[in-house]
């Protein structure tokens, strides 16, 4: 069962017209006809009764409807956090003085850079500061 299908299934559902939906999804009646068909021997189930002007859905076309929606949103959530993680920049900046004045210096810059940076702090507590010598 691929996504792709999914989608058309779908469409077909909210548009309650194979034509219509083809019309929609940019493919040809045909193809669309032959995929719903497929689906519909790929689980051995009927999914729709075709009327002359409409579709209905059977039962198990109605259970296909309320997984495949999940199963969509859930795909098109991962495409999105998988496209923010690639956004989002993260590490462990550690960074040592030898100075007290060094150390004024730096409570400056960490709040200018949380300023700058927003999310990318985190909560925005460090969880380690080492002064040397």
């Amino acid at each position: 069962m691929e996504i792709r299908v999914l989608r058309y299934f779908l469409t077909v559902v909210r548009e309650e017209s194979i034509t219509k939906a083809s019309e929609v999804l940019h493919i040809t009646q045909p193809t669309l006809s032959r995929q719903l068909t497929q689906l519909e021997e790929e689980t051995g189930v009927t999914l729709f009764h075709r009327g002359t002007r409409k579709i209905t859905l059977t039962n198990e076309g109605i259970l296909l409807r309320r997984r495949a929606e999940e199963i969509l949103q859930l795909v098109d959530k991962t495409e999105k956090e998988l496209v923010e993680q690639e956004e989002q920049v993260e590490g462990i900046i550690s960074i040592g003085c030898g100075e007290i004045a060094s150390v004024q210096l730096l409570s400056g810059l960490f709040r200018a850079f949380r300023a700058a940076a927003g999310d990318a702090c985190g909560n925005g507590r460090y969880t380690y500061c080492q002064l040397r010598r």
